[in-house]
């Protein structure tokens, strides 16, 4: 089965449509699928509900799906960096749903298991318990939260095998493994692309049966979220 296609555009060819559901891995800026997410803008898609852990920044990342307007709505656990974000849910034009970290990384870890929903104790007595069923476990509340399943992931990786199989480096490794796994197909962008049998079985993070196509994004630019700096001392 031919994995590696020639660039975003073409991984993406007769996966997008309107009103779709999207899982898109990353925290930040760190571990994004750049490129993924730069087809997608160019493609025109809309209505899109995308799952993430935030929406980027103004004018990077999802945030660039945000300045489109070709986001409905967003599943996240942290929006505060993105100004186009919170302007569009103040005034009613973009839907949120607030999900806890952790319950977001459960819910899209157990939708790619198969798992429908599960109780938590995170959020009880909040409003993120609100309209949600409670039942309670040897005394203590729990809310029922449901797995999320995609018609598509999106997530960038380090390095992959001709095959698929995929390491993430460091801290990029973030959303990028549960939401690799809660996506109907999963497509996966890395820095390089190596023969199968190059890398060491023990530290494939993402076995190939997950992953479905496959490019190599790089060069990439490194970004940063915030530049602090401090005055050059006088010699």
């Amino acid at each position: 089965m031919k994995k590696i296609y020639p660039d975003a555009a073409a991984a993406l060819e007769g996966l997008l449509f309107d009103g779709m559901t999207i899982c898109a891995g990353g925290f930040g800026l760190c571990g994004i699928p750049e490129r993924l997410i730069d087809a997608i803008q160019a493609s025109g898609v809309k209505d899109l509900t995308v799952a993430s852990n935030n929406a980027g920044i103004d004018n990077e990342g999802l945030g660039k799906l945000l300045r489109t307007r070709q986001i409905r709505k967003m599943i996240s656990s942290y929006v505060g960096e993105n100004k186009e974000f919170e302007r569009q849910y103040l005034s009613g034009e973009l839907e949120v749903e607030f999900c806890p970290q952790g319950t977001l990384a459960e819910r899209c870890r157990a939708g790619g298991a198969g798992i429908p929903g599960f109780y938590t104790k995170t959020g009880v007595g909040t409003k993120v318990a609100e309209g949600k069923e409670v039942k309670n476990f040897d005394g203590e509340d729990y809310i029922l939260e449901r797995g999320i399943r995609a018609d598509l992931s999106i997530i960038k990786g380090w390095k992959a095998d001709e095959s698929g199989n995929l390491v993430f480096r460091k801290t990029a490794r973030n959303f990028n493994q549960p939401m690799a796994t809660a996506g109907r197909i999963c497509v996966a962008e890395v820095e390089e692309i190596v023969p199968v049998g190059s890398l060491d079985p023990d530290c494939i993070h993402l076995p190939s049966i997950y992953v479905k196509r496959l490019i190599l994004g790089a060069p990439y630019d490194k970004k940063i979220e915030f530049v602090t700096t401090r005055p050059r001392e006088a010699a």
